[in-house]
């Protein structure tokens, strides 16, 4: 279905290494069918397409760790399933001051943690203070991304943090005090970083105890063995050798119980791998199929379901280590290098878009009017000669053993720009690294020069978007390296805080076409649609917008 030039091609599969793995999953997954598949309960096996980071979800910042930790973990405040909206999870109502800085949460009552201590606004509290009084390790961008982006400081003081207290009222009553208004809380709570668990584990295992090693990060015991949250599942096992997930059903969940005795993840990085387990009945499903794979699934009775896009693809800019790419014309040369269409059209899934800025059209604050840029490589050797840079090289970074919604295959996505960007005189040296395995926490910390990342909204909002990505100046962007770093920062900060919806959206606006004219700190690529697939005996599963699905409600039927 997708047609490349030569230097484009789709990823040649390692055929005869995806079916001996396919082969060693099948006796894994027979045993797991024997015991429960297709009987009350049952075993639901879903191939996951990389390894968590841990299973703390402070700490976390990527899909696949969140896939298993939203299954064990609930918050405040949740999203409605097949939504983008808003609804009561722990917290069954919320209410604010009038300047939007005090909120009080009712909390639902007869709710205990999978150790059997009690949810209560004691509880909750701990658990903000914990995410506040983040330090060492914990407290870099790596690990508390969600929290830097969404509340800013620690209690360190070191800089300013939108977080001032937590407070128990009574058991059922948690007041959380704010130093400013924004328009995204409380939604922002739903976030799976912002999940509550267990302040008992946490202390017992020393959920704070990480460390820098390397290119990563060495987790505590809590991380890696005893997460322990409120939700439907609860934590059993993981064989990191074999990349196996187990959560077990918690008996005593406050709500609908899971139908699933066990829910299994298994990694399988390599796509063509996935597909053959699927085919051969050793997984019931998988994420982000192949868009070349489409058509092929559906005719053979699988159930794919597409979800509406409202992610980002970007090219990511980071100005730290490469002083040629703190020039604007030289940034601006990048962007007119890379034909987008073709790869939209080559390499994306079928109904993707061209972005022309970094959120959907959907959001809020979205402008018509941004400067474009048009495939042009004879205008990026241009600039790049008005810039003194004739002969730049950059470094391009690209993930492995990984598959994103809004990157469905990182090597034929990087082979696109990287033939782009040389066309238009540019030296690329390329750089790949695992997704779990040093690339995204080197990217966060401004190691990369180009990079290839993108989001998924968490919710409905630019701040969720351009505030995550620009909000502050030393992330992965590194814009603190350019005299503009803080005014862009600034200016996302007072539209979040503007009261009135009409001049917030205005702002919101201005701050886009900023952004693509007199900034440009990374290039949007394109918005792409992801789909999820699962086997007809698999019921029950509502694909999510924002690729939140929950597994509390699937079973699995026999097979006819």
């Amino acid at each position: 279905m997708l047609q490349l030039r030569v230097a484009r091609t789709r990823r040649t599969a390692l055929i005869g290494l995806a079916a001996a793995l396919a082969v060693s999953l099948t006796a894994c997954a027979e045993s797991e069918r024997e015991s429960g598949g297709g009987q009350e309960g049952g075993t639901l096996v879903f191939g996951a397409t990389g390894a968590p980071s841990n299973f703390d979800p402070f700490y976390a910042s990527d899909g696949e760790t969140f896939r298993v930790t939203r299954q064990l973990f609930e918050n405040l405040v949740g999203i409605k399933p097949g939504t983008a909206e808003l609804e009561p999870e722990l917290a069954t109502k919320w209410e604010s001051s009038p300047d939007g800085k005090t909120w009080t949460f009712t909390l639902r009552e007869g709710v205990n943690f999978h150790d059997g201590t009690p949810f209560n606004a004691d509880a909750v509290c701990k658990n903000f203070e914990r995410m506040y009084g983040q330090t060492g390790a914990g407290a870099t961008a790596a690990l508390s991304y969600y929290w830097i982006e969404n509340f800013g400081g620690f209690s360190d003081g070191a800089n300013p943090s939108l977080y001032k207290s937590c407070s128990a009222e009574n058991p059922t009553t948690a007041k959380l005090e704010l130093t400013r208004f924004t328009a995204t809380f409380p939604t922002m709570l739903s976030q799976d970083s912002f999940a509550m668990q267990s302040p008992k584990a946490m202390d017992e295992f020393q959920a704070n105890n990480v460390k820098a090693q390397g290119d990563s990060f060495v987790f505590s015991e809590y991380a890696r063995l005893h997460p322990t949250g409120t939700g439907p599942f609860k934590f059993t096992s993981y064989d990191e050798a074999n990349g196996t997930i187990e959560l077990a059903r918690n008996d005593q969940y406050w709500g609908d119980k899971a139908k699933l005795n066990k829910l299994i993840f298994r990694v399988i990085e390599d796509e063509t791998a996935r597909k053959q387990a699927l085919e051969a009945g050793d997984i019931d499903g998988y994420d982000f199929p192949a868009p070349a794979d489409w058509d092929s699934l559906k005719a053979d009775g699988f159930n794919l379901q597409i979800r509406d896009p409202f992610n980002i693809l970007y090219l990511g800019i980071t100005q730290k280590n490469n002083p040629a790419l703190k020039n604007l014309k030289v940034r601006q040369a990048l962007a007119y290098a890379i034909d987008r269409e073709s790869l939209v059209k080559s390499v994306m899934p079928e109904n993707s878009e061209v972005a022309t800025q970094f959120y959907p059209a959907s959001v809020d604050g979205y402008a018509d009017d941004v400067q474009k840029y048009s495939y042009d490589p004879e205008r990026a050797k241009q600039l790049l000669r008005e810039a003194g840079q004739p002969n730049l090289t950059v470094e391009l970074w690209w993930p492995s053993q990984v598959t994103r919604p809004y990157m469905p295959n990182p090597q034929a996505i990087f082979g696109a720009i990287k033939e782009d960007l040389e066309g238009a005189g540019i030296t690329v040296k390329p750089i790949s690294k695992p997704w779990a395995g040093g690339y995204l926490d080197q990217v966060e910390v401004a190691d990369a020069q180009l990079f290839l990342l993108g989001w998924t909204g968490d919710y409905n909002s630019p701040e969720n978007f351009i505030g995550t990505f620009f909000g502050t100046t030393e992330n992965q962007f590194w814009t603190s390296g350019s005299p503009w770093g803080q005014q862009l920062a600034t200016a996302i900060e007072d539209a979040d805080s503007t009261v009135d919806a009409a001049e917030r959206e205005a702002k919101y606006q201005q701050i886009n076409r900023d952004l693509m004219s007199k900034y440009l700190p990374a290039i949007p690529l394109s918005h792409s649609p992801p789909a999820i697939v699962v086997s007809p005996e698999v019921q029950g599963l509502v694909p999510s917008p924002l690729t939140k699905e929950e597994f509390a409600a699937v079973s699995v039927s026999s097979p006819e």
